[in-house]
């Protein structure tokens, strides 16, 4: 026996009776067992989860030792598999969904030490011998069926290995049918869970042509999981929770079921490959160029690039086979920059590599100009952003870190909320209300407790101007809350390949407190400095430099905040947080990340503008300086809504919407950017560079 006995009465539960096809429904129970012994694997393949099947948690398993969502807790020598150890309800639901059961076939198929068959047979009887089919709920059996099926493909030569092994072998079939038919008939309504539930009645189809019901299993599921595909993933390939994780979640479901599909001799409606590759594009240009996709919403950070390399071989995608090897396979993708409108996510990156700069040293933002999204995963986080540069995340969206609100300080809720976002708030609130309910009888939560949910409307948003070219990219968004009466404009334009700069208007009739939140790495915790010279007011940070105009009260501090990227865990992160108290307020900051120890010398000063002609609305313009002496530049940068104005600011008369134009210190232009069309003076002379008229 394994150091830790269950204790089990066997056959305390009983099973419906196994049904399987005529070719094996009059097998002996023994025969059975070597039938299943000895079959090949090669129509269906296993998918571990990397994290919870490491060595070390198997090894501590065999102990009795269980560690989910960095919490451990020893279970002892008889598991109560109704009851939960952890006041953290996902902490009981990954206990039930047996990754483990993985990690234990891969230990055994690797080191063919009894120890890991016999316990796997002890967690999996005891189970079965405790558990109706669909407690917690009908998610959470889809994907102990998955595990359990991924458990047999190590397992199934060892299977006579057991103590009577066909006892056990009868039960575990019968186990498994018994799952999915409740879920055949327990499906989640819509979204993520729906999905990981089809394909689990799939795979099941797929690995067990034995069963009577494998050909309804696979026939139900892949007609529903055609449908799903439809309804789940918007117009734009991202799934409609708008969760950057769950997006990645769905989509790996999906491509197992493509991939079987294949295996298997199937076939699929060719809309349904239209949308995944749809999904798959999103997923080539969320991650950052350090492999990562931010957390957005609910989920972790983490690497998705394997489901890159299925799209290139499931669709010949050369640009996503690019994204998957970091820049050294395939074709780069065209674009630099990709809206998908639908779901309001926008992403913005100097390149892909190439002209003397590594894939990794690419800089990269991705803006949230979009809905909350469906179900309860999304956060209170419209005009948000994440940026990267030269390998690092630099302005992190701090992610989920908790489902749960148990506790002295609801995690849940600050994650969640608008200020554990990197955008403005208005007076403190929320941008959505978000106020506790009473959880509804049939929830996965205890009946009674109260949990905090959407309340109200989300802001009405909208995305008035998105360009991109070679060294230039603009982003114009707005959002309205039905919480206040302010309207919040944010424009985020990248100069010339090298900074950021982010502009937010605040339009309300009375005065507010306004607060711009930018939160940090865990490498600027303890190393991040705020100081004022020469009338700018200056964060220095790993990697960044944050740069604001010193002018009447404007407040720069830094706050100790937190950071998550997997669940469970937070990581200490300062957040920069500046302050106005106006009603008409505006905030102009300047974001330069940068490989060097300190950066370079920075100013930057709003320029008084002067509206000469034409349509007016919101305008602004800048000047920063970059460096001292020789080797500095000037630059000079304006962005109206609207481009039938003319407009004068420094010396400069401009008709146009956008311009970013960079002088060296000798005062001759090196760079210009500038919309078609656009016309610019200088003393009343148009200007021309290279040639170009602006």
């Amino acid at each position: 026996m394994s150091p830790c006995t269950l204790g089990i009465a066997r056959d305390a539960r009983a099973l419906p009776a196994l049904r399987l096809s005529p070719a094996f429904a009059q097998l002996p129970a023994l025969e059975l067992l070597r039938h299943f012994a000895t079959r090949g694997n090669d129509h269906f393949f296993p998918v571990p989860d990397i994290e919870e099947t490491r060595r070390d948690r198997i090894d501590g398993m065999l102990h009795g030792h269980f560690e989910f969502n960095a919490e451990s807790h020893a279970l002892g020598a008889t598991i109560d598999w109704l009851v939960n150890p952890s006041a953290d309800l996902e902490w009981h639901i990954l206990l039930h969904k047996f990754y483990y059961a993985v990690g234990l076939g891969m230990a055994w198929h690797e080191t063919g030490e009894a120890v890991y068959l016999r316990r796997w047979r002890e967690l999996t009887e005891g189970w079965i011998a405790q558990v109706p089919p669909g407690w917690i709920a009908a998610d959470v059996t889809g994907r102990r069926v998955q595990n359990w099926i991924y458990a047999l493909h190590y397992f199934a030569r060892a299977l006579d290995q057991l103590d009577d092994g066909a006892h056990f072998c009868t039960r575990l079939l019968a186990s498994l049918q018994e799952q999915v038919e409740h879920l055949c008939e327990h499906l989640t309504p819509a979204r993520n869970h729906r999905t990981l539930e089809l394909y689990a009645i799939f795979l099941a189809g797929v690995a067990f042509p034995e069963f009577a019901d494998a050909p309804r299993w696979r026939a139900f599921a892949l007609a529903e999981i055609a449908r799903n595909v439809q309804t789940d993933l918007l117009r734009d390939g991202v799934q409609c929770e708008l969760s950057t994780d769950y997006h990645h979640l769905v989509l790996k479901n999906y491509l197992c079921v493509r991939r079987l599909v294949h295996l298997n001799g199937l076939s699929v409606p060719a809309e349904m490959d239209e949308r995944l590759v749809q999904a798959l594009e999103f997923s080539m240009h969320a991650h950052k160029p350090d492999g990562i996709v931010p957390s957005l919403s609910d989920g972790d950070a983490r690497s998705h690039l394997e489901l890159l390399r299925q799209g290139y071989e499931l669709y010949g995608r050369e640009d996503m086979l690019y994204v998957a090897s970091g820049g050294t396979q395939g074709r780069a993708p065209r674009k630099r920059a990709q809206g998908f409108t639908q779901s309001g996510y926008y992403i913005v990156r100097s390149g892909w590599g190439g002209n003397g700069r590594s894939y990794r040293d690419e800089q990269y933002l991705i803006f949230d100009c979009g809905p909350l999204g469906a179900g309860n995963h999304g956060h209170l986080d419209c005009l948000s952003f994440e940026l990267a540069a030269y390998g690092h995340s630099l302005v992190v969206d701090p992610g989920r870190y908790t489902y749960s609100e148990a506790g002295e300080t609801n995690w849940r809720v600050r994650f969640r909320g608008s200020a554990y976002h990197n955008t403005v708030t208005v007076d403190g609130r929320n941008q959505t209300a978000y106020a506790p309910k009473a959880v509804k009888a049939g929830t996965r939560h205890k009946a009674g407790s109260v949990r905090h949910r959407i309340a109200g409307p989300a802001p009405e948003h909208r995305l008035h101007d998105f360009i991109a070219s070679d060294g230039f990219a603009l982003l114009h968004g707005s959002a309205q809350s039905h919480e206040y009466d302010v309207t919040h404009e944010r424009c985020i334009l990248f100069a010339f390949s090298e900074y950021w700069l982010v502009h937010d208007f605040m339009h309300a009739p009375a005065e507010h407190r306004y607060d711009s939140w930018l939160h940090l790495s865990e490498r600027a915790q303890g190393t991040a400095e705020v100081s004022a010279r020469r009338g700018t007011l200056r964060l220095q940070s790993p990697g960044l430099i944050i740069a604001a105009e010193d002018r009447g009260g404007l407040e720069m501090a830094l706050e100790p905040g937190f950071i998550s990227y997997r669940y469970g865990e937070k990581l200490e992160a300062p957040i920069l947080r500046c302050s106005l108290t106006q009603s008409q307020a505006r905030f102009s900051t300047l974001l330069y990340p940068h490989a060097d120890a300190h950066g370079p010398e920075l100013s930057v000063r709003e320029l008084p503008l002067q509206h000469l002609e034409g349509r007016a609305g919101a305008a602004w313009a800048m000047r920063v300086q970059v460096g001292e002496g020789a080797t500095s530049y000037t630059d000079t940068v304006f962005y109206a809504e609207h481009g039938e104005a003319r407009w004068r600011f420094a010396s400069f008369t401009f008709l146009g919407r956008y311009l970013a134009l960079r002088k060296d210190a000798s005062g001759d232009i090196v760079e210009l950017h500038c919309d078609r069309g656009a016309r610019l003076e200088r003393h009343g002379r148009r200007v021309v560079w290279q040639g170009l008229a602006a």
